[in-house]
Formats: structure tokens, C-alpha cells, sequence
């Protein structure tokens, strides 16, 4: 039965990378699963975490912060990797998700599959962890750009495109709601222009 504990994954993550994998793993390791947007943990079977890119590096660190925000999202990870394997036995190919909020900026998407590969004598199981909170801001940045936006109007169409009201982007911003108003005006104007969506 798998077991992931707190201790586990925290020595992990404060130990560099390249201790614990032998050359030929870091420069797949490294190339591809650093370059993911997404967090990616790598565990055995039995819970031994054998592997994060530099994004879970950082998303831990960041949620480490608050103690109980980390062992919440660690469990939430163990829930998950519990529940594959127990289904697992029905279906191989099974992709277990669900999302956790941890607060208002940190809304975390994980998903934990198999990752099997045939040379090795036990599977792998393999968690990735969306910030959707991140996801949105890039989306949100790129259709700033695609839509010219400006700086303020950037800031507030991040804002709203992360499900932020008109007065909750007044209140983060320091602008009245009038402005905030005015704003989204000229981006739906902006986007109209653009591509003719609304």
C-alpha cells in the first residue's frame, strides 16, 4: 500500500535534483519534464518519490510556507495516488483528478496516472499538478497581447478572466468600480475589433 509521507517528499524536495538520479535520467528528466508548465512528481508504487521537476520544486516551496496548506496538498496527492491504485486493479489505463483550493490565488488541478514502462520491474505513478490559478494569468496574458492591451487593462483582464468581480478587481486594484467598468469597455471593444468575439 502506498504511503507518501509528509517527511518523504519534504527531504525530496530540499535535496537537489541531480543527487538522486544517475546522469542518463537528469538529461530526460531535465529537457523534458522541466520544461513543462505543469508540476510533475514521479513516485514508485509504493510511494517513494523518485523524481519533481523544478515547477513541484517550487509550487512546495511556495506552499510550504503555510504548514498546513502543505500537509493539506500532500494529502490530497496521497488521496489521489491511494484511489488509483485501489481502481487500478479494474482499469489499467485509468486517470484519477480533482482540483483543491488551497486559497483564492493557489486552486491546484492534480491528476495521477500509471506511468508504465516496460523495462523496469514496477510501475510508476505519475502526478501532475495544474496552478489554475497560473494558467488562467498566462491565457489571460496572452490574449493581452493578441487584444494589445494595455498595462491597467492587462492587470484587470487577468483579474477577471481568473473569475474576479468587477468589484473585487476595484478593491485589489485601488480604482474605483466606475473605472474598472471603463476598462472592460475598452477590452471587449479591443476584443470585438480583434477577432469579433464578445
Amino acid at each position: 500500500m502506498i504511503t507518501i509521507s509528509d517527511k518523504c517528499v519534504e527531504n525530496f524536495i530540499l535535496q537537489q535534483p541531480s543527487k538522486r538520479e544517475c546522469s542518463c535520467q537528469k538529461g530526460f528528466w531535465h529537457n523534458v519534464l522541466d520544461g513543462l508548465q505543469d508540476s510533475i512528481l514521479i513516485f514508485t508504487e509504493f510511494g517513494e518519490l523518485i523524481h519533481a521537476n523544478s515547477n513541484a520544486y517550487n509550487i512546495y516551496r511556495k506552499v510550504a510556507q503555510n504548514r498546513d496548506s502543505a500537509k493539506t496538498l500532500l494529502n490530497f496527492v496521497h488521496t489521489l495516488c491511494k484511489s488509483l491504485i485501489e481502481y487500478s486493479l479494474y482499469e489499467d489505463k485509468l486517470v484519477v483528478s480533482d482540483e483543491i483550493a488551497l486559497n483564492s490565488s493557489e486552486v491546484f488541478r492534480v491528476r495521477v496516472r500509471w506511468l508504465n514502462m516496460d523495462k523496469y520491474d514496477f510501475r510508476y505513478l505519475l502526478v501532475t499538478i495544474e496552478n489554475r490559478y497560473e494558467s488562467i494569468k498566462n491565457v489571460a496574458i496572452a490574449e493581452a497581447k493578441k487584444f494589445d492591451l494595455t498595462q491597467r487593462e492587462t492587470e484587470i483582464w487577468c483579474l477577471y478572466r481568473a473569475h474576479s468581480t468587477y468589484k473585487q478587481i476595484s478593491e485589489q486594484l485601488y480604482i474605483s468600480l466606475n473605472t474598472v467598468k471603463k476598462h472592460m469597455k475598452n477590452i471587449h471593444a479591443k476584443r470585438q475589433g480583434t477577432c469579433g468575439c464578445m
